[in-house]
């Protein structure tokens, strides 16, 4: 049962009275704004605080406000670094109960939470109603700039920084910034050499996790499906790229010259045009490119591969471009000779 908050809150006679509607399982209590009951005086107040927007319990180390004290306290163990919580399997410690029930899941294989649509289980409610969204097609937070629609609060506020522009997240070890937290974790493993996630079917070692997802697809499991044409895709992300072909949609903006792109790592391409930046490196030669695949096609110079080959002839080329040319010959598109002499041509 909830106990008062303060001492002045509850006399001695309506704690007595919420007590025997306890008991007998009463809710005299009813909420003006939206009808909801309660077995105590002290949940009504806490409850009502969600329409008046009261906040009277503050944090003296950062002046942030909550409607109720047990939210204050939690907030607290931020500043505290207070971690109580204790997992009896692995001993990592949390600063709130239920994130150590929700990990303590991770032992057990606990998954009680089931999608009707199509039985999938989750072992946080939270994980279920986001998943139900797919089946519904709900996107309930939406861009105030540009109106675009999400079915996570959390990919909301990283599509804002795309209009914002903002990096709020720094590499330590080479002063690379990112918009999200999880790229910043991704991207100092390419320091550490980490790769902590691994294959439980074959060992495999992975430094993301998402890459680590994919791989265990060995089923060839495809569990996205695009509503526009039918075509299915191992990740949400592959999905979410995909539809950009049929909306048109172009959500990635250069800030130097306004150019619009649909996928973010081609925006990143783009950048390096106005940055200058060439963050692949030939091991043969140092020298610098903008783009993995120049540098691919550079370093064959030094090997001497030829992994394009004419289905007609068999010659081999080092570069797409050059066999694309090449088979021009064989469809008679292309002239030997000109009236000053020979072409060169890659034959």
């Amino acid at each position: 049962s909830s106990l008062p908050e303060s001492p002045c809150l509850a006399s001695p006679g309506s704690a007595l009275l919420d007590l025997v509607n306890l008991k007998q399982h009463e809710k005299p209590y009813h909420c003006s704004q939206c009808g909801k009951c309660f077995s105590q005086s002290l949940d009504l107040k806490r409850h009502e605080r969600i329409h008046t927007g009261e906040k009277h319990f503050h944090c003296s180390q950062c002046g942030k406000c909550f409607s109720q004290s047990s939210d204050l306290k939690r907030h607290e163990k931020i500043h505290t670094g207070e971690k109580p919580y204790h997992c009896s399997q692995c001993g990592k410690c949390f600063n709130r109960v239920g994130n150590l029930k929700q990990h303590e899941k991770i032992h057990t294989g606990e998954k009680p939470f089931h999608c009707s649509q199509c039985a999938k289980c989750f072992s946080q409610s939270l994980d279920l109603k986001r998943h139900e969204r797919i089946h519904t097609g709900e996107k309930p937070f939406h861009c105030s700039l540009c109106g675009k629609c999400f079915t996570q609060l959390g990919n909301l506020k990283q599509h804002e920084l795309v209009h914002t522009g903002e990096k709020p997240f720094h590499c330590s070890l080479c002063g690379k910034c990112f918009t999200q937290l999880g790229n910043l974790k991704q991207h100092e493993l390419v320091h550490t050499g980490e790769k902590p996630f691994h294959c439980s079917q074959c060992g495999k070692c992975f430094n993301r996790s998402g890459q680590l997802k994919v791989h265990e697809r060995h089923t060839g499991e495809k569990p996205y499906h695009c509503s526009q044409c039918g075509k299915c895709f191992t990740q949400s992300g592959d999905l979410k790229k995909h539809e950009r072909i049929h909306t048109g949609e172009k959500p990635y903006h250069c800030s130097q010259c306004g150019k619009c792109f649909s996928q973010s790592g081609d925006l990143k391409k783009h950048d390096r045009i106005h940055t200058g930046e060439k963050p692949y490196h030939c091991s043969h030669c140092g020298k610098g490119f903008n783009r993995l695949g120049t540098l691919k096609q550079h370093e064959r110079t030094h090997t001497g591969e030829k992994p394009y080959h004419c289905s007609k002839c068999g010659k081999s080329f080092n570069q797409k471009n050059s066999l694309n040319q090449h088979e021009k010959i064989h469809r008679g598109e292309m002239h030997y000779h000109s009236s000053q002499g020979a072409k060169h041509l890659p034959i």
